[in-house]
């Protein structure tokens, strides 16, 4: 792994040749299959598990996380009736009363797994929506939005493509909110922040902040924002796909300060706890209104009733896998002190990258680097940026990210895999040098032709 390319090598055309082979009449051997796809599959795969893999927020397996789900293949239990499935429901459990424990967040709160930040962030304002229209007097989950009282959503201008995905699975639409000012690190202007909730006039609210910003790193302030919300009795969601997971390390844990009085969050395990896709979490403080807004029943069903909540009433799905008992694996094999470790580790790493790109000639690191996330821009030009991270891809020693923050391109470094080491961001600083003399040197011939 870690002398292999980090991007994939063949294009998606060689991939499907490569699989496009004629369907047979008559079995064949399971093994001969499995053999087949592996060989097939190894030049178009993307090594998420090298060190110097830091493109959008993946983080590589842990050894007993990847175990455990091979574990859950192999049982193959359909995680939806504790009566039907008490195991892997018991560790599902256990899981989530230690990340709520790691993450400071009330012990109270109900706790599902979904496929990733998307529908955690959709699992937590659905809920949101039923509660804040009924305390308006609708029943949403009887009646629909037809005829419904119209919601307010206040959402920062900088945030998390999944948010407005979630928006518009609920029927809200993502152009309807109104977007509140960001600063030059991503987090949103308190005074802006006021004036959009009073905006409101009154009506059901609903707010998302962010926990990490996707681009920077940086922390919405979250104590004052949520305080401000509550007072008009908004609903408070928590987009922190990964960077809820500061709360976890004692070096970090300042900047998610006051994130436990919001009332809904939303965070990954696949990210940076290191588990398989795909895992993400929805937490709810109220359990209650978690379960009258998700919950499914039906006659066929054999229900916990007054019980501990069926999985089928925490998540948008019916059907789904254990991916909570990868979790559990990953929290029982780090400990406190192992998940703090790699959540420091990683951030160690990113201050590392930035101290080495920044003194390098016409490279600035944008942000401020609190956390994981190092964003970069070469001789102040778009063009030049984008090069670089073309380059970079090209030459598959290491992997970032091109993007865009407040309309300028930029290269997105993200260190969120336990593989990184010292050694791998020396070797990916050099590839990233290298990457800037052919882009140089390329805009150079440009302006000669």
């Amino acid at each position: 792994m870690p002398e292999r390319p980090v991007a994939a090598t063949a294009t998606y055309d060689e991939m499907l040749r490569a699989f496009r082979v004629p369907l047979t009449d008559e079995p064949v051997d399971p093994g001969a299959v499995v053999d087949a796809i592996a060989g097939a599959a190894e030049p178009g795969l993307t090594a998420f598990q090298n060190g110097r893999f830091h493109g959008f927020v993946v983080g590589g397996t842990l050894p007993a996380a990847m175990g455990a789900d091979w574990l859950v293949s192999a049982w193959d239990q359909n995680t939806g009736l504790v009566a039907v499935t008490p195991a892997v429901i018991a560790a599902e459990t256990v899981a989530g009363e230690w990340t709520l424990d790691l993450l400071g967040l009330p012990p109270e709160s109900s706790v599902g797994f979904v496929t990733g930040g998307c529908m955690a962030t959709f699992t937590g304002l659905a809920v949101g929506r039923a509660y804040v229209l009924a305390a308006a007097g609708w029943d949403v989950q009887a009646s629909g939005l037809q005829g419904a009282p119209h919601l307010h959503v206040v959402l920062p201008d900088e945030r998390h493509a999944t948010v407005d995905s979630a928006l518009r699975y609920l029927g809200l639409g993502d152009a309807t909110a109104r977007f509140v000012r960001t600063d030059g690190q991503g987090r949103i202007d308190l005074d802006d922040f006021a004036i959009a909730l009073a905006e409101g006039d009154g009506r059901p609210t609903l707010v998302s902040l962010a926990a990490g910003n996707v681009n920077t790193g940086a922390f919405d302030p979250l104590g004052p924002a949520i305080a401000l919300a509550h007072e008009h009795s908004a609903w408070v969601h928590i987009d922190g796909a990964f960077g809820l997971w500061a709360a976890a390390a004692p070096a970090r844990r300042h900047l998610a300060e006051g994130v436990a009085a919001a009332d809904s969050w939303a965070t990954d395990a696949h990210k940076w706890l290191n588990v398989p896709y795909d895992c993400g979490i929805a937490i709810v403080r109220d359990a209650a209104a978690h379960r009258r807004a998700m919950g499914a029943h039906a006659a066929y069903l054999i229900e916990s009733g007054d019980g501990p909540p069926d999985p089928v009433e925490l998540v948008p799905e019916f059907s789904r896998r254990a991916r909570g008992v990868p979790v559990y694996a990953a929290l029982r094999s780090l400990g406190r002190i192992g998940v703090a470790d790699l959540v420091e580790g990683c951030c160690r790493r990113a201050e590392e990258y930035a101290v080495a790109l920044q003194a390098m000639d016409g490279v600035e690191v944008v942000n401020d680097v609190v956390l994981n996330q190092v964003l970069v821009r070469f001789d102040d030009d778009d063009a030049t940026t984008r090069r670089v991270v073309e380059q970079v891809l090209e030459d598959r020693v290491a992997y970032m990210s091109p993007t865009v923050f407040k309309g300028r391109a930029g290269m997105r470094i993200s260190v969120s895999g336990w593989q990184t080491t010292q050694e791998d961001v020396e070797r990916a600083v050099q590839a990233v040098r290298q990457a800037l003399a052919v882009a140089r040197s390329a805009v150079v011939g440009d302006s000669r032709a």
